[in-house]
């Protein structure tokens, strides 16, 4: 109970302190969902056939079981988020990087309401079950370790700025930055579960989903 006490008291602290970056980050990664909702409809009728042609044999090859093996499919998911994670959490470290960073999180969110967008616009209440249980599972811890890396490489930049400009800021940085490596572990633990669920869980939830019905549209 004390150990469960002690990390309560520990998170609400870093909670409290980064408060408005969170409130902030939060706010622009919904904007970028908003926004890549808002692109599908932007799309003429022949891109958005294109698009659905393509999804259309992605579902074919779900529906007949002819996807990657699932460790494949874990390893490329997991690749793929933490290369980002990692280029957010590099340019942390440096002062021209908040630009990039926000921009990052802004598309990661574009991604995601482009993909939902366009299932839903395509497919209706039967696109948002696809979305519902090929998108969420794994963005349910994907997009808060987003948001939580996004926090710290601001906030370590900010540190880093003060500590430039102001000269008689003399907050120890040593303890800060094991914090911000501990919390690239603590990433990368949370993204491989994710990567587990996308391989080994929302493949066969898509399946059932999907059936025989969007194979023959």
């Amino acid at each position: 109970m004390k150990k469960k006490s002690a990390f309560q008291n520990v998170a609400i602290a870093h909670f409290n302190e980064h408060s408005s970056l969170y409130v902030f980050i939060i706010v622009l990664f919904l904007m970028g969902v908003i926004f890549g909702a808002v692109i599908v409809n932007s799309l003429s009728f022949t891109q958005k056939e294109d698009l659905f042609y393509y999804l259309g044999q992605f579902f074919g090859q779900v529906s007949e079981g002819n996807l990657s093996p699932s460790y494949d499919m874990f390893l490329q998911s997991l690749q793929h988020n933490m290369k980002y994670i990692v280029l957010i959490w590099i340019l942390g470290v440096s002062i021209i990087g908040i630009p990039v960073i926000l921009i990052l999180l802004f598309l990661k969110g574009m991604v995601v309401g482009f993909t939902v967008g366009f299932l839903v616009n395509q497919m209706g209440w039967s696109g948002f079950g696809v979305a519902f249980v090929s998108i969420l599972p794994q963005n349910i811890l994907i997009v808060p370790v987003f948001i939580f890396i996004t926090t710290l490489a601001l906030s370590l930049t900010i540190k880093i700025v003060r500590r430039i400009i102001m000269k008689n800021v003399r907050e120890p940085l040593k303890p800060i930055i094991f914090k911000y490596v501990f919390s690239l572990l603590i990433s990368f633990l949370l993204l491989s579960g994710a990567a587990a669920i996308e391989a080994y869980f929302s493949p066969p939830l898509m399946k059932t989903v999907i059936g025989d019905n969007f194979i023959k549209k």
